[in-house]
């Protein structure tokens, strides 16, 4: 069971973090480093996804890291303000606003697609607050304009509502356009962002504030934040993934504590798609910092 914390992000939006594992052991969980607490990690989902599809990731965490993961702003049960910001700096200054108010900090930050960049982003930012960065499958280089054009489309491509979740498994694992191959991983992913409404299963995120989300990010390159992020990073990438190699392993040489690993037959989403193999990557970064 995964225990929810409240947490006020910016311009006051409620967001819901989920612990696993054990509270700290502190009679001050609001500071950060108090006497038995174990050093945290803040794990930071992708576009779309939630705080529950790092489930796994945060129990093997929580054996030795107090592991929080957040639904941010727009997704799973974290508040979805209609006419809200969901800008770069909004996303940061709610990771932010988690760190402090949980008392990670300074905590290893773990982040899929537009969480690694928000997750880079606050570690320029606030190197105070981190101490380790593991960037999963997100590229530095501007997507562009027909990129946002495909998702536009894709979105409108959805045969929602979905009248069960085994329809939504079959459709983003097997007859989405943008499945080269069946792939269970994926059409369960899915499945963990759909809610049942009276007509049938819809997304529990708007598409159009999705949409707004990834405007933020894709026009620009961010390779001058990653440069500024002083803390030791680790790229990883799956071998089927959006993050070429060769763009991973420039994002590598132009962090200054960069490192690499890849995952075998794993896409996009790396930690999803080879869970055993995603903790065997991560794992000796992880015990580089404890040892550091």
């Amino acid at each position: 069971m995964a225990r929810r914390i409240d947490v006020t992000g910016a311009g006051g939006v409620r967001l819901a973090a989920w612990e696993f594992g054990d509270p700290p052991k502190t009679d001050r969980p609001d500071r950060p480093g108090a006497a038995g607490e174990l050093p945290g990690v803040l794990l930071l989902h992708g576009l779309m996804g939630r705080a529950s599809h790092w489930a796994p990731t945060a129990r093997w965490l929580a054996a030795r890291h107090r592991a929080v993961a957040l639904d941010q702003r727009g997704h799973g049960r974290s508040e979805k303000p209609p006419g809200g910001a969901y800008t770069r700096e909004a996303y940061v200054d709610d990771a932010e606003a988690a760190l402090e108010q949980l008392g990670l900090g300074p905590a290893v930050l773990i982040g899929h697609a537009m969480g690694a960049l928000t997750a880079w982003q606050l570690a320029a930012k606030r190197p105070d607050l981190v101490r380790g960065l593991i960037i999963c499958d997100m590229r530095a280089s501007a997507l562009g304009a027909a990129s946002q054009h495909t998702w536009t489309e894709w979105f409108r491509a959805w045969p929602v509502p979905f009248a069960t979740l085994a329809d939504v498994r079959k459709w983003f694992g097997e007859d989405d356009p943008w499945v080269e191959r069946p792939n269970p991983a994926r059409g369960e992913f899915y499945a963990e962002v759909m809610a049942e409404s009276p007509d049938g299963w819809r997304p529990v995120f708007e598409p159009e504030q999705m949409l707004r989300s990834r405007e933020t990010w894709v026009y620009d390159a961010h390779w001058e934040e990653l440069a500024q992020v002083r803390c030791p990073t680790l790229v990883v990438r799956g071998l089927d993934g959006e993050l070429g190699r060769a763009e991973a392993q420039e994002m590598v040489r132009v962090l200054p504590r960069g490192q690499y690993a890849e995952v075998a037959d794993a896409g996009h989403l790396v930690h999803y798609d080879q869970p055993e193999a995603w903790r065997a990557a991560i794992e000796p970064f992880l015990d580089g910092l404890r040892d550091a």
